[in-house]
Formats: C-alpha cells, sequence, structure tokens
C-alpha cells in the first residue's frame, strides 16, 4: 500500500472520527439533531467509499465510488455550514473540519479526474 493511499486511509477515518465527536457534542433539541444525523450520515461515508474504492473492479467502478465519496464531502460541508449560520455551534468550533473537508474535496477531485483523464488514452 502507498504511503498517499495510506494517508487518504488515515484522513478519511480521523474525518470521520471529528464529525461523530461533533454529532456527539450536539444539543439535543429536534433541530440540531436532525442537520447531525445528516452530518453524520454524509461525514462517515467519504472514508467508506475510499476504501471500496480501492477495491473496485474496474476504473468506471472506482471512479463512481470516489464521485459518491466526494458528493458526501460537499454535502457534509453544506451541513456544518448550516450549524454554524442557524447559531447552533460556533464557527471557530468547526473552522478545521470545514478546511479538512475542503482539503479531502481537492483530493478527491484530483484523483477523480487525474483517473478519468488515464481512462480516455486507453
Amino acid at each position: 500500500m502507498s504511503n498517499r493511499t495510506e494517508d487518504l486511509n488515515k484522513r478519511t477515518k480521523r474525518f470521520s472520527l471529528r464529525v461523530i465527536r461533533l454529532y456527539s457534542s450536539l444539543p439535543q433539541d429536534n433541530v440540531s439533531q436532525v442537520i447531525g444525523k445528516q452530518l453524520l450520515r454524509s461525514g462517515t461515508s467519504p472514508g467508506a467509499q475510499y476504501r471500496e474504492a480501492k477495491h473496485a473492479r474496474s476504473d468506471a467502478e472506482f471512479i463512481s465510488k470516489l464521485s459518491i465519496g466526494l458528493q458526501e464531502l460537499e454535502e457534509a460541508r453544506y451541513w456544518l455550514e448550516l450549524l454554524v449560520e442557524a447559531e447552533i455551534i460556533k464557527a471557530n468550533l468547526v473552522e478545521s473540519l470545514l478546511d479538512e473537508a475542503r482539503q479531502l474535496v481537492a483530493i478527491f477531485v484530483t484523483i477523480i479526474n487525474k483517473s478519468k483523464n488515464r481512462r480516455a488514452r486507453l
């Protein structure tokens, strides 16, 4: 396993764990919990999608799994922003989590684009 693959495995899992901890700390009111559950689902999915992609049977399946992970990262960013804008949590508490989500989005986009380009050359 390459260092990059191992690093992305760790980063996506660490991101998931941070989302889990954030969800656990949210207020127990209905709005916070509904948004939090959306975040929990979308924020823990990219790591699972990445793991599945590594065992894809084809380039198309690999790209599909990573694309789902990318969509889930973007959705997680939305829910994080909504928690802040609804004043459920303070922006400074999720600033680094939002930054990590942005970085993971960029990484997923790069991998997907490289895979598509490689596929187009074949």
